[in-house]
């Protein structure tokens, strides 16, 4: 069996935490990863605050294979994100040449101001996230993958590192209506969950096209015969309560 790969995303800003701005990145990422074969397993937000990023940093990139960060890299003063990431790892931070030629390519004498510089600014060793149609990139140092905030700015530097990622086999997936309340059911599947530890069982409830409680059954495994076989048990189950 392949090895399983994992993930962290971590969203950096205040805006995000103070609800001035809705995050629009963590479900297309999550649903990105387990497309590719990676496991998301923790998401943290944290302020625009050097110390907090560093904490988190450290504990996720030491847990999970891979840290996926959103936010903080941009032309202003609380844009922390890049020298924060260059602190976590003990290396200095300066502008990339590459970087800047392109923004002499874009930006007149005039225009390319220190602020538009801070976007320049790589911490030493990283690999660049970049393409023709990402002006000011990403980059990727370890196992940290530093990313805009900006949603489409975002999906587009996703797609450039996607390709450069370890990746295990494809969670597999298969939903059972159960056609009644979860709570008529929860000592049954809790049971079904018990005879089978290698898969997933997540209830899920839901108001039906009638508006009737109803609840979908999720099973969630990496080998299609073990969701079959929970499949068969849940079936079983749900025809013994006379509920299919």
């Amino acid at each position: 069996m392949s090895e399983i790969v994992t993930a962290a995303i971590l969203i950096i800003g205040d805006e995000i935490l103070s609800g001035r701005t809705k995050d629009r990145n963590i479900g297309y990422i999550a649903e990105y990863l387990t497309r590719i074969g990676i496991d998301l397993k923790e998401v943290r937000v944290v302020a625009d605050d050097e110390a907090d990023i560093i904490a988190a940093l450290d504990a996720l990139r030491t847990r999970y294979t891979y840290v996926f960060t959103t936010g903080g890299i941009g032309p202003t003063h609380d844009d922390i994100t890049a020298d924060s990431v260059a602190k976590a790892f003990g290396v200095p931070i300066d502008c990339h040449p590459g970087v800047v030629a392109r923004f002499r390519k874009r930006f007149s004498d005039a225009e390319l101001n220190e602020s538009r510089l801070r976007m320049t600014r790589i911490p030493a060793g990283a690999t660049l996230i970049e393409s023709e149609t990402v002006l000011a990139p990403g980059f990727q140092i370890g196992n940290v993958i530093v990313m805009a905030g900006i949603p489409s700015v975002m999906q587009a530097m996703l797609d450039i590192v996607a390709p450069r990622l370890a990746t295990g086999s494809r969670m597999l997936s298969e939903t059972v209506r159960a056609n009644c309340r979860e709570g008529d059911i929860g000592t049954q599947l809790g049971a079904i969950a018990r005879a089978h530890p290698d898969a997933m069982i997540g209830s899920y409830p839901f108001l039906d096209e009638g508006g009737r409680p109803n609840t979908n059954l999720v099973v969630r495994a990496r080998d299609p015969d073990k969701i079959a076989a929970v499949r068969r048990d849940i079936e079983a189950m749900l025809a013994q309560l006379k509920l299919i």
